[in-house]
């Protein structure tokens, strides 16, 4: 399986909400960071587990909005939603012995334009 349809199954897999079953696919020694906040995972189990954890107001769904790779380098542009939030993710995402070893994510959170540059910009 190449690392782009690894991560590509890693997405589908995360749209069943079995958090573990996605776990599968990550490696021994998965780490996964979220460098906004600070935080990183270690594990499988802590992986499934936070996931499973998070209170969502409905199921998550993903919609994968673009993928690039470059050997055992993947970027995913995700859009994830669970019925009530909207967010677009991008994840880099590491391959090692054919499972994801490491991630990081970056969840960008929307906001409203600034007035100041409206001149220069157009709004979608």
């Amino acid at each position: 399986m190449t690392p782009k349809h690894l991560i590509e199954i890693f997405w589908q897999t995360m749209e069943s909400n079995d958090f573990y079953i996605a776990a599968e696919l990550l490696h021994d020694d998965f780490i996964l960071e979220w460098p906004q906040s600070g935080e990183r995972i270690r594990g499988r189990e802590n992986f499934a587990k936070i996931n499973t954890a998070y209170p969502a107001k409905g199921s998550w769904h993903f919609q994968i909005n673009s993928i690039f790779c470059d050997g055992e380098t993947v970027i995913s542009d995700v859009s994830v939603t669970d019925g009530s939030r909207i967010d677009r993710v991008l994840t880099f995402s590491t391959i090692r012995d054919g499972k994801i070893w490491k991630q990081i994510e970056f969840w960008p959170e929307p906001f409203e334009a600034p007035e100041w540059r409206s001149a220069w910009v157009e709004t979608f």
